[in-house]
């Protein structure tokens, strides 16, 4: 009797095999980007750590300004001067090292795709294996990661921090 007869559809074990070994693949993937520490405020009382937890402001035509750029993600005065904020939902952290500079990378880290918890001492921190980066131009400061975190497009409009 052939496969295809056993199983009743014309599905053979290799396609079986494969979808098995795509699942597991996607499930392993899904949990090394996963933060488990469950501590979104690991800051100090008061300082802009993460706004994965809550809502950028928007404006009143629906997260977009007039000119058509992007969600406000935050105002100026919300980022610490030499520190950060990391914005979870979108995927970016917002740098100011020094007075009015303002950069954005990617929130993910190069290592291994964890999502940075916190911006403290002049870097951006993974929390999943140490990892750093520095607050000026994204590169790798310490730990495990060898690539610099990619730059991300925002725009500084009056004191609102939009994404470009």
């Amino acid at each position: 009797m052939t496969q295809s007869a056993i199983n009743g559809q014309g599905t053979t074990r290799r396609a079986v095999v494969t979808a098995a070994g795509a699942a597991g693949l996607a499930a392993t993937l899904a949990a090394c980007g996963k933060d488990d520490s469950g501590d979104s405020d690991s800051g100090s009382a008061g300082s802009a750590q993460d706004a994965g937890g809550s809502q950028p402001s928007q404006s009143a035509e629906g997260g977009q300004s007039a000119g058509g750029d992007g969600m406000e993600l935050a105002k100026t005065s919300q980022i610490p001067e030499g520190g950060g904020m990391v914005f979870k939902d979108h995927k970016v952290v917002v740098t100011q090292p020094k007075a009015g500079e303002f950069k954005a990378f990617s929130s993910i880290c190069t290592h291994q795709g964890c999502s940075v918890g916190d911006v403290t001492g002049g870097t951006i921190n993974c929390p999943c294996h140490q990892s750093k980066f520095d607050i000026t131009d994204g590169s790798v400061k310490g730990g495990p990661a060898q690539k610099p975190l990619p730059g991300a497009q925002i725009k500084v409009q009056g004191s609102s921090i939009w994404m470009a």
